[in-house]
């Protein structure tokens, strides 16, 4: 199992492309740029067979429509943020001059931690909102990674003056839910370069 990084759109969120060695794959915050995103996928033979969303703000779901309807593939979300696919005031596209986010409803809501199985790949869903009440971290125990969003970042954390955010909740979710995973874990983040739990236990600033 292996993993790609995909800067997307004007914030250069990144998109995870999760694979393995049959080319079935795993989507998770595809947030722009659909039609280079579903170009890059094809010429790579790659095999999506679901979008998993860490949250639903507009640069992390730009692109949900465009690779869902592409592959006919469903989307998972935490039932916390049902609503945000749908609705710009709540993704925050509404606030910004650009035209609004929306799409059609996630196919599957996240309604508790645990494992998700989605064909081969197992993923532990791990609760970590502060940034946004929906906020979830995708955990792979047997390549020891953590898809963080936007809640844990290399050497910061997310900003939580947005919709639904509160900054000690987002504390609380960082040190007892990432970082209480293995030390050698790596952390792909929402934005920027990835890290390791080790690292930003021993120093993050805003930790």
């Amino acid at each position: 199992m292996n993993w790609k990084q995909i800067p997307l759109g004007p914030l250069q969120t990144n998109c995870y492309l999760l694979f393995n060695e049959d080319k079935q794959c795993i989507v998770i915050d595809p947030g722009a740029q659909g039609e280079d995103l579903i170009q890059y996928m094809e010429q790579e033979g790659l095999k999506p067979l679901a979008i998993c969303l860490t949250h639903a703000h507009y640069d992390h779901i730009g692109a949900v429509e465009n690779v869902r309807s592409h592959w006919g593939i469903p989307v998972y979300i935490h039932e916390n943020e049902k609503e945000w696919l749908t609705d710009p005031s709540l993704n925050g596209s509404a606030r910004h001059p650009m035209e609004p986010v929306s799409g059609q409803p996630a196919d599957h809501h996240l309604e508790k931690e645990g494992a998700l199985e989605i064909g081969p790949f197992t993923m532990e869903v791990l609760e970590t909102p502060g940034h946004s009440p929906g906020s979830v971290s995708y955990y792979i125990k047997e390549i020891e990674t953590v898809f963080s969003g936007d809640a844990l970042f290399n050497g910061g954390i997310g900003r939580t003056d947005l919709l639904g955010g509160d900054h000690a909740t987002l504390i609380d979710s960082i040190h007892n839910k990432l970082l209480s995973l293995p030390d050698q874990t790596t952390v792909l983040p929402g934005h920027g370069f990835s890290t390791s739990v080790e690292k930003e236990k021993t120093s993050n600033p805003y930790l």
